[in-house]
């Protein structure tokens, strides 16, 4: 069976941190094992609803740990349970993953969840990695990452790796915005710095994981 990397894009922005840094995994993946299917899902293009409530993944004798809502959201979510591996990428806003990506998560986890035990199975264990793009420095950022929902992905799928990247651009000309109390030139210089050495620990995980699955 073809073996299948899925990439779930939570950033709004198509050409920009995040969606770049998840295109730097997609491409190391492929440069290691071009038979492994890597597919890249951009939340903000798809309508879907967070978790619904209607507990339907709990009926007794129909009980599931894949969603059973149906939207368009429904056969993605089917398509990580055959997955190989996984990838989740967001930027932070007010110090947490997007709104897109937390409905997202709530789809995806509260199935896993048993009410019997509350033990956390998902479909099958297979490697994550959690990517961040954010403003905030190593060192002095307000990120609260995933969240508990880390906890949930950790019990259910394994630990996973965590790729950051810090004090990136938020516009491409701060000339154009109110963002004064930011300086470009610093921003520019850090990003001088780092955006490449960012964009290679995305790709060398990406290889990685192909590697790991192609073993």
């Amino acid at each position: 069976m073809a073996k299948k990397i899925m990439i779930i894009d939570g950033g709004p922005r198509k050409n920009f941190n995040t969606a770049s840094m998840l295109q730097a995994f997609a491409e190391g993946a492929k440069s290691a094992n071009n038979e492994i299917e890597v597919k890249i899902v951009r939340l903000y293009d798809i309508v879907y609803k967070g978790c619904m409530s209607c507990m339907a993944c709990k009926i007794k004798g129909k009980a599931s740990n894949i969603c059973k809502f149906k939207d368009a959201l429904t056969p993605i979510l089917e398509e990580i349970a055959q997955a190989d591996g996984l990838v989740l990428g967001s930027p932070i806003y007010f110090g947490q993953i997007t709104g897109q990506m937390q409905s997202f998560l709530e789809r995806l986890a509260f199935p896993w969840l048993s009410y019997n035990d509350y033990s956390l199975t998902a479909p099958k264990k297979i490697p994550v990695v959690l990517i961040e793009t954010m403003n905030g420095l190593p060192d002095n950022n307000n990120s609260q990452g995933y969240g508990s929902m880390e906890y949930c992905i950790t019990t259910a799928l394994g630990q996973p790796e965590h790729i950051n990247a810090y004090n990136t651009y938020q516009v491409k000309s701060y000339d154009r915005f109110e963002l004064a109390s930011f300086s470009e030139e610093a921003k520019r210089h850090y990003r001088d710095e780092n955006w490449e050495k960012d964009l290679q620990k995305a790709s060398e995980a990406g290889r990685k994981m192909a590697e790991n699955i192609r073993s």
